[in-house]
């Protein structure tokens, strides 16, 4: 009998570290007015996107001018980080912008300022570095009772893809906050939405998160894609590389010539051997130290956001 006893203890323990280990990570967000929201309200800018005129949201001034919008952001954050969300908080990611314009303007760029066109969103969202962003739209249903209607969408940063959605409408109140009717009629759904947001993050540390690649090469570089090195052509060495280094070796090459290769539907871990979270850019060092390493080639990166990298072969 006693031994019995002390088998169960001893499975009792062995299966105690897994029962133990916590809950599961879950992913970084952040909470931005809807786009149609901005538009309603009069919170638009007009961006020049190389030559062609574009009007994207001008989050600094909606911040700047509604008091509604802190309350409703709040509101939101507080009830993603009740649920164990981490928050990163839009006006700390735009004061970091607004400090790393004032440093740019007193630098010059070593290679004359090549680059790949990024909009202040695309800026933004290498600065916030979050995993998520909450989009909520809402608007105030005003008569003898006050009711809200709203809709709040999960928007994967590195690809703009919606991941969760839930909207409706709340029950009409004698209350007239904005905060009060947001929670009221947002709780109902927030279970649902968390689940699609969880069952997303969970199938990017299984399969992988989606970036974009482009390989492009100097007008003056002494080689192309189609040159061989050690027998094999650079387009098939770099094919070769994006292949082993993807989850599950997941990736589509859209077009190869000897001049430029682009890739979609790149599946990369979520993060390193040692735990720190990979984005486009952080990935792509890979292959550009190898290039640089074992064949002689030197390359630029160049970023747009999260999900997007560009190297250029044949220098900086």
């Amino acid at each position: 009998m006693k031994r019995c006893i002390l088998i169960a203890i001893f499975a009792i323990i062995a299966i105690t570290p897994a029962v133990s280990q916590g809950p599961a990570k879950k992913p970084s967000l952040m909470v931005v007015p809807a786009r149609t929201w901005c538009q309603e309200n009069n919170f638009m800018v007009e961006y020049d996107n190389m030559g062609q005129k574009m009007l994207i949201p001008d989050y600094q001034k909606a911040f700047d001018t509604s008091n509604e919008l802190h309350l409703v952001v709040a509101k939101i954050g507080q009830m993603m980080s009740d649920r164990g969300f981490d928050l990163r908080l839009m006006s700390s990611a735009l004061q970091s912008l607004q400090n790393e314009a004032t440093e740019e303007m007193m630098m010059s760029s070593k290679d004359g300022g090549a680059g790949v066109e990024e909009s202040p969103i695309d800026k933004l969202r290498k600065t916030a570095k979050a995993d998520i962003w909450l989009e909520v739209y809402w608007l105030k249903n005003i008569g003898l009772k006050t009711s809200l209607t709203f809709n709040l969408s999960g928007v994967d940063a590195y690809t703009d893809e919606q991941i969760a959605n839930c909207q409706g409408t709340g029950q009409p109140s004698y209350a007239s906050e904005v905060p009060v009717l947001l929670e009221e009629c947002v709780t109902m759904h927030l279970d649902n939405f968390n689940e699609q947001l969880l069952n997303k993050f969970n199938d990017w540390f299984e399969n992988g998160r989606q970036i974009k690649l482009q390989i492009k090469r100097w007008s003056d570089a002494e080689y192309d894609l189609e040159s061989e090195f050690d027998g094999e052509e650079l387009g098939f060495i770099i094919e070769d590389w994006v292949g082993a280094n993807t989850v599950k070796g997941q990736f589509t090459t859209d077009n190869a010539t000897e001049n430029m290769m682009v890739f979609s539907n790149v599946r990369i871990p979520m993060v390193n051997e040692s735990g720190t979270a990979i984005d486009a850019r952080r990935w792509v060092r890979g292959l550009t130290k190898m290039l640089r390493d074992k064949y002689g080639i030197t390359t630029k990166i160049m970023t747009k956001g999260l999900g997007q990298a560009t190297i250029v072969i044949g220098g900086k």
